[in-house]
């Protein structure tokens, strides 16, 4: 039974806005090449967005949290990032430059293919 639900909300989360996004790229007739390295690009812009803004929290224990016992976990959602606020007030980041270029590759690469996907789309027209 568990492994169903999980199943479920895999489909649920993964799947279907995937599919979405396909069919609907398709009845605009994106080419597919174009589908193909937009929907990983957009999954791993998400997926490294939502790592790189939760790192500082200790998600199951306390205890792991880059900012436990030095200062409170801050979390900024775009750009993504985390930080944790020390006493005497700072912000120090959590995330090293590897984690930001991977997502502003990956956003980048999804918000250049979409507008190029509108260009071939208006030259057909």
């Amino acid at each position: 039974m568990k492994s169903l639900l999980v199943l479920s909300v895999l489909l649920l989360v993964f799947a279907v806005p995937t599919a979405g996004v396909w069919l609907l790229g398709r009845r605009a007739k994106v080419p597919a090449r174009m589908l193909i390295v937009f929907v990983p690009a957009g999954w791993l812009a998400v997926l490294v967005g939502g790592i790189l803004s939760q790192r500082a929290h200790g998600t199951l224990f306390p205890e792991t949290s880059p900012c436990h016992r030095t200062g409170t976990p801050v979390t900024q959602y775009f750009p993504p990032d985390s930080f944790c606020r020390h006493d005497d007030g700072e912000l120090r980041t959590v995330n090293g430059p590897t984690g930001k270029f991977v997502f502003w590759t990956a956003a980048g690469t999804a918000v250049a293919v979409s507008g190029g996907a509108v260009v071939r789309r208006r030259r057909r027209a």
